[in-house]
């Protein structure tokens, strides 16, 4: 059964929050979904993990701007804050014992920015790591599927609009313009097959979140560099996923990724694109039951290792 709540942050803003399984469970696995998405692009895998025996608790929750939670403020549509409001989560809703966080695409930059600004918490509480489509390098690799000279115009037109789209207000994309935007998102975020659901359930996401949401994170996702966030953090038990027809953030992307982390598994799905959770909900989901597993065999001995490295290596400030 799916516990809802609301986690009012520091700055106001709620988020909306679901929970499932025993909460003295051995592990919790937390979820956060990508940019202009919400906590359900996540449900086979949540089903995924509700099948284990024993059951771990996992947490989705929708990102500040996004899904069911409150709209932002301009000058907090960060990666910088959905780490801190990671931060906050986890104090809220896993207070206690091994974490294995798991993001796609915006969710997994979220995480990194987590590790920056936190990384004694972090060291001393996550035992394991699932990244799906995602990058810690900005828009270094990203050229959309075309030859470089229109993916630079693109990302030039792109960027423009997020400028516009960022100063519009809290207002969500009107209903009306959904379905116009339905060819451009299926081409953009999936690969050679997909299901009506799994476009649904992005369109829904897109459909959610603000105007300010959807060009307010541009920048700072277009200009994380976290390589060497990734490679502080040592022999955390870490899966990287991408689709070889990924146009946001192509295996470059993870391949960077599992090079910064030791002992990382990198899995390339053929065929598939970003929407990796959903093209491809199997394998995404038999990765992070297998990092699951493993993190619920940690111990605080090894967390603790990791935090006084952290603390060794000066990177426990905030910044």
């Amino acid at each position: 059964m799916t516990e809802r709540s609301e986690l009012t942050l520091a700055d106001g803003v709620r988020l909306r929050v679901d929970a499932c399984g025993p909460a003295d469970a051995a592990v919790t696995v937390v979820l956060l979904h990508g940019w202009c998405l919400d906590r359900r692009t996540w449900h086979h895998q949540v089903a995924a993990l509700q099948a284990m025996s024993p059951r771990p608790r996992v947490i989705a929750f929708d990102t500040r701007g996004h899904g069911r939670s409150d709209t932002t403020g301009l000058t907090s549509a960060t990666l910088g804050q959905l780490g801190d409001d990671l931060a906050e989560v986890l104090r809220n809703h896993a207070a206690s014992g091994p974490v294995v966080l798991a993001g796609h695409s915006m969710g997994g930059m979220a995480i990194m920015e987590y590790a920056y600004r936190h990384p004694v918490d972090f060291a001393q509480r996550v035992a394991g790591l699932l990244f799906v489509s995602t990058s810690a390098e900005g828009h270094t690799h990203t050229r959309y599927g075309l030859p470089p000279r229109l993916a630079t115009l693109m990302r030039a037109g792109e960027v423009l609009g997020a400028g516009v789209l960022a100063r519009s207000g809290p207002w969500r994309p009107h209903r009306a313009v959904l379905p116009a935007l339905r060819p451009a998102l299926r081409w953009l975020l999936f690969g050679d097959q997909y299901d009506d659901d799994a476009l649904g359930i992005t369109m829904r996401g897109v459909g959610r979140a603000s105007l300010r949401s959807i060009g307010g994170f541009r920048s700072s996702i277009g200009t994380q560099q976290r390589l060497g966030t990734l490679a502080a953090l040592g022999d955390v038990p870490a899966a990287v996923l991408v689709g070889d027809r990924d146009r946001l953030t192509p295996p470059p992307c993870a391949e960077s990724i599992a090079g910064a982390l030791p002992g990382a598994e990198l899995t390339v799905c053929p065929g598939a694109g970003h929407m990796l959770l959903l093209e491809r909900p199997d394998e995404v989901s038999a990765a992070l039951v297998a990092i699951t597993e493993r993190a619920a065999l940690s111990t605080s001995a090894e967390r603790k290792r990791r935090a006084r490295r952290a603390r060794r290596a000066g990177y426990d400030r905030a910044a």
